[in-house]
C-alpha cells in the first residue's frame, strides 16, 4: 500500500501540534498552580488559562446582561446571577481541547500563514462564543431548576456543538483552500 506523503505530513503535523497545545496547556496549568513545578512568575504574568476563564466570565456577564440578568463575577472564577446560585468556571470549562484540535487542524493544512491565522482566530472566537452561550445557559438552568436536555451534561453539550461547528468550519476551510489553490479568486 502506498502512503500518500501529503496525508502523512498532515497527520504528523496535526498530531504533533495537537499534543503540543493540549499537553502543553495541561503542563502550563500545573506550573501556574501551587505544587511541585509551581512558578509564581507564570501564575502572575503568563497564566493564559486564567485569562481565558476571566474572558468566559465577562462574556457570560455580557451575554446574560443583554437579556436583563444581573451577573456577578467572583474572584474564585464563579459567576452568579444576583441573588441566585453560582457556577464555577473550572479548568474543564475552558475548552482548550477543542481549541487545540481546531488550531492543529489549521496549522496542519497547506496554505499561507495569513489564511491560517485568520481561520485560527475566527474559529477560536466562535468556539469561545459557543462556550459563553453554554456557560450562560447552564447558569440559567441551574438557577431556574431546569434539567439538562436529554439528561446530557453541559460539558457534553458543549463538545457536541463545538465539534459540529469545527466540522462546518473544516468544510469551509477546505472549500476556500481549493478556490485559492485553483487560482479562481478575485484579488
Amino acid at each position: 500500500m502506498i502512503f500518500n506523503k501529503r496525508f502523512l505530513r498532515f497527520l504528523l503535523v496535526f498530531l504533533g501540534c495537537f499534543f503540543f497545545l493540549y499537553l502543553g496547556t495541561v503542563a502550563w496549568i500545573g506550573i501556574a498552580a501551587p505544587g511541585k513545578l509551581y512558578s509564581p512568575f507564570v501564575e502572575k504574568h503568563l497564566d493564559y488559562v486564567s485569562w481565558i476563564k476571566h474572558s468566559l466570565m465577562a462574556g457570560t456577564k455580557f451575554f446574560l446582561g443583554i437579556f436583563g440578568y444581573d451577573v456577578i463575577s467572583q474572584p474564585d472564577f464563579r459567576v452568579r446571577i444576583a441573588g441566585g446560585k453560582a457556577v464555577l468556571i473550572a479548568m474543564d470549562c475552558v475548552g482548550y481541547g477543542v481549541y487545540s484540535f481546531w488550531i492543529a487542524y489549521i496549522v496542519a493544512n497547506p496554505g499561507r500563514w495569513i489564511f491560517k491565522l485568520s481561520w485560527i482566530l475566527g474559529g477560536v472566537l466562535l468556539l469561545w462564543f459557543i462556550n459563553v452561550v453554554r456557560i450562560s445557559l447552564f447558569l440559567l438552568a441551574y438557577n431556574k431548576g431546569w434539567p439538562m436536555p436529554l439528561g446530557i451534561n453541559h460539558h457534553t453539550w458543549f463538545n457536541i456543538f463545538a465539534y459540529v461547528a469545527i466540522f462546518c468550519m473544516m468544510y469551509f476551510v477546505e472549500k476556500k483552500s481549493k478556490i485559492f489553490q485553483s487560482g479562481n479568486h478575485a484579488g
